[in-house]
C-alpha cells in the first residue's frame, strides 16, 4: 500500500473501543482498478491497541498503515477483500514448499522490534524503483520510512532476511491475539531466485504456528489487480465477503 496523504478533513470521533478519529475521508482515484474511485477513511486511535483490540480490527477487515487504520468503503465498488491463511489447514503446494526449504538453507532471519536505518531505506528504494512500483512520491527518506513503516497504533514486529551477511529482505508484521497481520514486505530484485515474496510469507506462517496463532492475514486480494494475484495461490484461504468470512478451496 503507499503512503497515503492526510488531506483537510476535520477530525471526527468514531463510535468505536477504544476512541479513534477519522482524520481523512475523500474520494481519490484507486491505485488497484482503472477507472474506479475508491474511499479509505483514516482512522487515528487514541492510544495503541491491545492484541485482543487488534483481533477484533483484523476480523473486521481494517488494514494498518502507520499509525493509522483504514478499511475500504469505496462507493461503487467492494472488490478488497481481506484475505487470510488458517494454520491449521493451509497446505502449502509443491513450489512453495521448495521455496520453503530454499529459504530455511540460504537465509538467516531475526526477529525483532522494527527500526529505521540507511541500509533499510536503500533497500527499499530498491525494491520501488526497479520492480517498477514507484508511484509519484513513493521513495522514502529517513524519517518518512520510519513514519510509513515503524511508527505503529499496534504491537508490530519486524523480521530481517540476510544472505551472506547482506540484507535482501524485510517484512512488518502485527501481532494480534490469534494472529499476524502481514503489513508490508520489500526485497532486493538481484536475488529473485530465492523466492523472497514466497518465503517471507511462509516464514510468517511458521512463526504463527510457532507462537499458536492461528491466522495469518495477507491484507486485500482484489480480483483484476495484477499485482494481487499471488495471494490466491495460498491455499486454501479465507476472504472476507459481506461481512462473512468465507473459505476457498
Amino acid at each position: 500500500m503507499a503512503a497515503m496523504a492526510h488531506g483537510p478533513t476535520v477530525p471526527r470521533r468514531v463510535g468505536s473501543k477504544p476512541t479513534e478519529w477519522v482524520v481523512h475521508d475523500e474520494p481519490s482515484p484507486c491505485v488497484y482498478l482503472d477507472g474506479e474511485v475508491a474511499r479509505l477513511p483514516l482512522r487515528l486511535p487514541v492510544r495503541p491497541l491491545q492484541r485482543d483490540e487488534m483481533s477484533t480490527r483484523l476480523r473486521d477487515g481494517d488494514r494498518r498503515q502507520g499509525l493509522l487504520l483504514y478499511r475500504p468503503s469505496c462507493p461503487n465498488c467492494s472488490a478488497c477483500e481481506a484475505i487470510r491463511l488458517d494454520t491449521t489447514a493451509f497446505c502449502p503446494s509443491r513450489s512453495q514448499r521448495r521455496a520453503y526449504r530454499k529459504g530455511e538453507e540460504l537465509l538467516t532471519t531475526s526477529v525483532g522490534l522494527p527500526t529505521t536505518t540507511d541500509e533499510k531505506v536503500d533497500l527499499y528504494n530498491r525494491h520501488k524503483l526497479e520492480r517498477g512500483l514507484a508511484v509519484g512520491d513513493d521513495l522514502l527518506d529517513f524519517g518518512s520510512y520510519r513514519e510509513f513503516l515503524v511508527e505503529s497504533c499496534a504491537e508490530t514486529l519486524e523480521v530481517e532476511y540476510r544472505f551472506h551477511g547482506a540484507l535482501v529482505a524485510v517484512a512488518l508484521m502485527d501481532r494480534s491475539t490469534e494472529g499476524l497481520s502481514a503489513v508490508y514486505a520489500y526485497f532486493d530484485p538481484d536475488h529473485a531466485a530465492l523466492s523472497l515474496g514466497t518465503y517471507s510469507i511462509l516464514k510468517q506462517l511458521a512463526l504463527c504456528q510457532k507462537w499458536g496463532l492461528r491466522y495469518l492475514y495477507l491484507g486485500l486480494y482484489v480480483a483484476g489487480s495484477p499485482p494481487m494475484k499471488y495471494k490466491v495461490r495460498y491455499r486454501p484461504h479465507e476472504r472476507l465477503i459481506d461481512g462473512r468470512w468465507q473459505a476457498f478451496a
